[in-house]
This record gives C-alpha cells, structure tokens and sequence, in this order.
C-alpha cells in the first residue's frame, strides 16, 4: 500500500458558478489519480456537483465540526467567503487550509485559477509548507452577565447596529479600563489578516500577517476620538452597549453571529487556537498587495548596491 493511500483532502469548491464545478473537477480528478482520497463538502441535496461524474463519486460530507475529521487538509476553490466559511472547519480538526482563488479579489487564497494544477501538484507531492494565523475568540454576556455564546474569528468581529435609524451608544474598553464612549454604526476588532478587508474598508490600517496585534476600529463613530487603535495580542478588548441604546448582532467572519440585546458586553482575546495557512511560494506579503489591490508602483527603481 502506498504512502498517498492514507491520505484524504477536503474539498470545498464555491458551488455557485459552472466554472467552479468543472475546476473542483479537475482538482478531484487529479487527486485521486495520485491515490488521494477526495471528500467533498455539499450544501444540499439537490447540488449541482450531482450533474458531475466526477464529483458525484466522491465521498459527500455535510458542513459541521467533522466535516474535516481525518483529513490532511481542506482545499478551497472560490473567493474569500468561501475561504473562512472552509476555514471553519480546518480550524475545529487542527489542520491546514489551502485556497485557490475563483472569486474576485481573492486576497486569502495561495493560488489563482490559472495555477490550480500546479498548486495540485505541490498537494500530492507535499511541497508546501504551513504558516500560523492569529485568531481571535470573542464572547458575548448580557447586563446580568448571562453568557450569550462564544465562538472565534479569522478576519474579524464585527458588532453592528441592528436598528439602521438610530446608532449604537457604546463603550470601548482596552484591559479592562475605559477608553471612549461614543455613538456609531459599530466597532471592528480584527486580526492582521483580516486588516486587509471590513477593517481596512472601515479606515483601519493594513497590518502584515507576521504582526501579532489586535486591530480595533470604531465604524462611523459619532466622537472626537475614534480613531483605530492597534493593542498588544495580550490584551482584553471588550465594548459595551448601553442599557437604553438599540439591540446589536456580534458577527464573526461575515458568518457566524451572537445577538447582542441593550446592555451586553462583548470581549475579544487572541485565540487559543490559530489557523494553519499552506503556503506554496516565498513572495512576500508586500507582493500580495500590490497585486490584489492592483497598486501603482511605476517608477520604483529599487535600492543601489555598490
């Protein structure tokens, strides 16, 4: 029996689009070719993945905590929220996660659409390498100091004002001591990985994913001082709502959420448990966002060594 015999990949393909079928296709077809089991991760019965011979085949798995149980990775084909929807379940089993990008932007993902066999190929040849990403956990309590939920964030937690009349009366809060009370549409507290999207679009900083740091950034705050504010990955960020201002929603990663009734509390500390990120190749980061973010650098010449 050979080594690849036990090996088994989660396939997350973003099933909305006919070209994200037949790429997720390719992707299982040269996978098992290789003797590597394939699972693959549907949303409902009735897929489109059933009209493909190939994927139809495979080993279907519903989404949930196991979805990735056993497995040496998940692979991601899709744009950014098809990545932290799969990065969800990498993170409950521990294990890498891989994107190949056939969204937009992309900005997540290690690939794009013209390199999926070569990225393939580093999968079945094991020559990637992996890289951990800071998380954060959040928690949410009422005014009687109820627990509302718990749950984590790759990019960002996002407390958002559920009543679009009013805005959201709240209070920051760095270490456990006050720092500003104001009123705003919300507050983001990200990553560095997620700096480069709700938060940046927020007015946030871009902040390297080698950084270790808490991003906390006020959205529309109706202050003086609500500017963003990078903190030590040691400390407590938490914000308070008033007992009279209107109910808000704590949304993790633009997917999971925790209601937040007048009066609750939420805090974010960096999580217990990173994301294992593949990496194919050595581009650095500064690379990435040039690329995504399709910046003009015409004229740089470089540094002059004699």
């Amino acid at each position: 029996m050979t080594e690849t015999a036990h090996r088994t990949i989660l396939l997350v393909p973003h099933y909305y689009r006919p070209e994200n079928i037949s790429s997720a296709a390719v992707a299982a077809r040269l996978l098992t070719a290789a003797g590597i089991g394939v699972r693959l991760l549907t949303l409902r019965e009735d897929s489109p993945v059933d009209e493909d011979a190939v994927l139809r085949d495979l080993d279907h798995v519903q989404p949930g905590p196991d979805a990735a149980k056993g497995c040496e990775l998940v692979l991601v084909l899709g744009g950014d929220g098809t990545f932290l929807r799969a990065a969800s379940f990498a993170h409950a089993q521990d294990i890498p996660v891989l994107g190949i990008n056939l969204g937009h932007v992309g900005f997540l993902a290690e690939g794009e659409s013209e390199s999926l066999e070569a990225v393939i190929q580093h999968v079945i040849d094991k020559t990637y390498r992996v890289e951990e990403r800071m998380t954060i956990d959040v928690m949410v309590r009422d005014a009687d100091d109820n627990e509302l939920g718990r749950s984590w964030a790759l990019n960002e937690c996002s407390i958002e004002n559920a009543n679009r009349t009013q805005v959201l009366d709240a209070t920051l809060e760095i270490d456990f001591r006050p720092v500003s009370s104001f009123g705003c549409d919300g507050v983001l507290i990200s990553t560095p990985t997620g700096s480069t999207a709700y938060a940046f679009s927020a007015g946030g900083p871009v902040m390297w994913p080698a950084l270790d740091a808490i991003l906390v950034v006020p959205n529309n705050a109706h202050a003086l001082f609500a500017k963003p504010l990078v903190v030590s990955p040691r400390s407590t960020v938490a914000v308070e709502s008033e007992p009279t201002t209107s109910d808000a929603v704590v949304v993790m990663d633009g997917f999971r959420s925790i209601a937040m009734p007048p009066g609750s509390r939420v805090e974010v500390i960096r999580g217990a448990r990173p994301v294992r990120w593949v990496r194919i190749d050595d581009r650095p980061f500064t690379d990435r966002l040039v690329n995504k973010f399709q910046l003009p650098v015409s004229g740089w010449r470089g540094p002059r060594y004699s």
